[in-house]
């Protein structure tokens, strides 16, 4: 069984990490897994038991500023600490391929480890092969349109040294490589077009009380969802302001999942707002988010790639507020723009905040049909197939 080491690491929420491990649940069928994970770890997170999983000291971005989980450390330290566990790592699995999630399409930050990766892998005596794993927008920050070439121009370069295929998680119904990395032609290696990675049936979660009764609700249900939770504080305060406009004209539940990286602070307001609303029931986290919009009438969003993808998967009736975070890239924006013009989703705008209209958009969603959508939604079955035969080319059993 051919040996890969998958890298991943997250920044600000956790949408990288729930792809890559998506990813990794269906590689894991055809091939030993080592999984690197650079970001700071979620309670009630599960990782397929099948992959080993080596964790490094977490690093996360506070504005534009890599800082050290482990505040007892200093960033340098950290780096330095993670560098040499990924080169012993590598040393040690002795993989038949390396899989680097969005570098170097972004990530620019990780290349003290990145780099020196790549270099060692190249440098072994055996033949292996190194894939880039992208999602469907990249480089989308404002910068001007120099810096924006010569970022581009870097990808190039790195990409044409290390890399032998870029796998590309989206539809080229909905957006292609080109709309944001207009260099695709300058690139030495493949690309190919995975389909969207979407979250395939867990069959290993247990249900908890909670999830027993809120699968059995026969109440109409609003999910309310904010990713990693970072940046989603202003949307969860938002519904519950607006949760008393709407019981007066439509009993439901409301299930808010705030998402492990909140701030302490943030969620304990959220408790106290939620304290005397009976009908709203405030979490951290699920792993059956999922499951959750499957159940619901609507669901009420940030815009990130995984939450996108719960959505297109269960078809449910949505609201998605993009991103409202200065230091992010418009990813969040541009997708979901697109998807609202096809009147898959409906947008939410800063000023739609105000109890009173966000309540009435809320109460209008849940009279529309979304149009129904035809995306590739099996990504992760396709890096697999892909994986194997690239592997199956360059490193022939």
């Amino acid at each position: 069984m051919k040996k890969i080491l998958f890298y991943c690491q997250y920044l600000a929420g956790m949408g990288h990490l729930i792809r890559s491990t998506e990813i990794i649940r269906s590689l894991v069928q055809d091939f030993e897994v080592c999984l690197i994970n650079g970001g700071q770890l979620v309670r009630g997170f599960e990782f397929p038991p099948e992959a080993r999983v080596i964790h490094l000291p977490a690093v996360w971005e506070d504005g534009n500023e890599l800082k050290a989980v482990d505040s007892s450390m200093t960033i340098d330290e950290v780096k330095e600490r993670r560098k040499q566990k990924i080169l012993a790592v590598l040393a040690k699995f002795q993989p038949d391929c390396i899989v680097t999630e969005c570098f170097p399409f972004s990530k620019h930050k990780l290349k003290f480890e990145l780099v020196p990766m790549l270099k060692q892998a190249k440098s072994s005596q055996r033949d292996l092969a190194i894939v880039c794993s992208l999602r469907d927008l990249i480089m989308t920050q404002p910068m001007s349109e120099e810096a924006r070439t010569r970022r581009q121009q870097k990808v190039c370069r790195l990409i044409n040294r290390y890399y032998d295929l870029v796998l590309f998680h989206g539809d080229a119904q909905l957006l292609r490589l080109e709309d944001s990395f207009p260099l695709v032609d300058q690139l030495n290696c493949p690309v190919y077009y995975t389909g969207y990675v979407a979250p395939a049936p867990q069959d290993n979660l247990l249900d908890t009380p909670e999830d027993i009764i809120s699968f059995n609700q026969s109440e109409p249900i609003i999910v309310a969802s904010v990713g990693g939770g970072r940046h989603g504080y202003p949307l969860l305060k938002a519904i519950l302001a607006a949760n008393p406009i709407i019981q007066a004209s439509l009993p439901l539940k409301i299930y808010c999942f705030a998402g492990p990286f909140m701030e302490q602070s943030e969620f304990q307001q959220l408790q106290q707002a939620a304290a005397d609303q009976d009908n709203v029931i405030l979490r951290r986290f699920t792993p059956r988010l999922t499951e959750y919009m499957q159940q619901a009438d609507l669901s009420v969003s940030l815009g990130g790639y995984n939450t996108i993808m719960n959505i297109l998967q269960t078809k449910v009736r949505s609201l998605v507020l993009p991103s409202l975070n200065e230091h992010q890239s418009d990813e969040q924006g541009i997708r979901a723009k697109k998807l609202a013009e096809l009147g898959i989703i409906n947008l939410l705008h800063r000023e739609d905040l105000k109890p009173a209209v966000l309540a009435q958009k809320i109460i209008a969603s849940l009279a529309i049909e979304p149009a129904q959508n035809s995306f590739d939604l099996e990504g992760a079955k396709a890096v697999s197939s892909s994986l194997q035969e690239l592997l199956d080319r360059k490193i022939p059993a």
